[in-house]
């Protein structure tokens, strides 16, 4: 008899993390990189999915072990100043990151039907987004979200087939670690991009929408992990050798989708291009979706827990206001952000914004799931201390860079 652990049915909150990670930051962080250094660095998304992957099994293992989501257990029992100090950098992280996600779509979108601006594109985008969200439930978003990611490996992994000329390269790539020189900063770039950072945050709220609320539910949230962030890496890998043999200098203007697709077009032909844009439109779009429906969760539970103080977890209420609104904060304000007329700079702005938050995560996990008397038998265990370890490492150097690139 079949494990029932691995079943099609137990995928899901998994690919919704995932499709809302794979955004615009982190298809510009491969993309560039790939121009950059070709294929000598593709183990770095390897990596960088095996990361998300260990810091998202800690977020899952805390919240199935204490019944109360990662935020819930910040508030609840940790010093308010971490819980206070994160509520802030949500609210100007929101705005960047819609305003990016807006950019982004307008661009994707331009791209492809080039009759109204990047600005109208994005709109439409926001405003279709929230309605999406308003009218359906999760069940629609995860049908939405298996959809898009989906189209984009499908997309990505037939673009990177018919480029794929060097296989021996492409091996060594993935299999044998280098650090070329003037690397460092695009290795941290897309280690810290893939897969997402403060959206990790949701999949807490998405598997208790699937009702995994027990210990027993751990191994078919690890495998809905395992499925997810394997695919985030093919993705990430796949970018990677399409954008190898665009030129550089090409990645840093607002014309990059467009740079990576006319050369798909020059290589294999119309079909290459377009299949590339519709990919590009089907990321940013997916990552708008999940944002506009999972972070609204964190602010109303922030909200939920400092207002009523429950005594015991409370699903948040998706008609609540707090929910509402914050999905409107995230819709429109950030509109304004598309006036300064530079869609790009805010993508990248996007990816610098998460730098601030995950050397926060990685270190807060290996406090919280070190204690027995939280966790139980669901305590870190040393594979788990090892790679949240090296996260907060590898999370802290991108801080650190990212730092000294603002105020230099």
């Amino acid at each position: 008899m079949s494990n029932p652990v691995f079943k099609l049915k137990n995928i899901g909150p998994g690919l919704v993390i995932a499709a809302t990670g794979l955004g615009a930051g982190d298809l510009i962080a491969a993309s560039v990189a790939g121009a950059s250094f070709g294929t000598t660095i593709l183990w770095v998304a390897i990596l960088g999915a095996l990361m998300k992957f260990a810091m998202n099994e800690g977020l899952t293992r805390w919240q199935l072990a204490t019944g109360s989501t990662l935020l819930e257990g910040w508030v609840q029992r940790l010093p308010k100043i971490i819980s206070l100090y994160f509520f802030v950098y949500l609210l100007l992280w929101s705005f960047i990151v819609a305003g990016a996600l807006i950019a982004g779509t307008g661009l994707a979108a331009h791209a492809l039907f080039p009759e109204l601006s990047v600005e109208v594109w994005g709109i439409i985008h926001s405003l279709l987004a929230v309605i999406l969200i308003l009218v359906g439930r999760y069940a629609l978003l995860e049908n939405l979200m298996k959809f898009f990611m989906g189209l984009m490996l499908l997309v990505v992994i037939i673009c990177a087939a018919m480029v794929a000329a060097d296989i021996p390269g492409i091996l060594s790539g993935l299999l044998v670690p280098s650090v070329p020189e003037g690397s460092i900063l695009f290795i941290i770039s897309v280690i810290g991009g893939v897969g997402g950072s403060v959206t990790l945050l949701c999949y807490g709220y998405w598997i208790r929408e699937r009702e995994w609320n027990r210990p027993e539910d751990l191994p078919r949230s690890r495998f809905d992990l395992v499925v997810a962030y394997s695919l985030t890496g093919l993705f990430g890998i796949g970018i990677m050798i399409i954008a190898a043999g665009v030129n550089a200098e090409v990645m840093t203007g607002p014309q990059m989708a467009l740079g990576v697709a006319n050369h798909l077009g020059s290589v294999i032909g119309p079909f290459g291009k377009w299949c590339f844009l519709i990919g590009f439109w089907s990321a940013v779009f997916s990552s708008m979706l999940g944002v506009w429906q999972g972070i609204p969760y964190l602010f109303a539970d922030f909200v939920q827990q400092y207002t009523y103080k429950p005594d015991k977890p409370v699903p948040v209420d998706l008609q609540s206001r707090a929910y509402r609104g914050y999905l409107l904060y995230l819709a429109i304000p950030p509109m304004l952000l598309l006036m300064i007329n530079k869609p790009v700079w805010l993508v990248v702005m996007y990816a610098a914004a998460g730098a601030f938050f995950m050397p926060l995560l990685a270190l807060l996990l290996l406090i919280m799931n070190n204690r027995r008397d939280w966790l139980g038998d669901l305590k870190n265990g040393w594979a788990a201390n090892l790679a949240l370890l090296a996260s907060l490492l590898v999370f802290g150097l991108l801080l650190y860079t990212e730092i000294d690139r603002l105020a230099g």
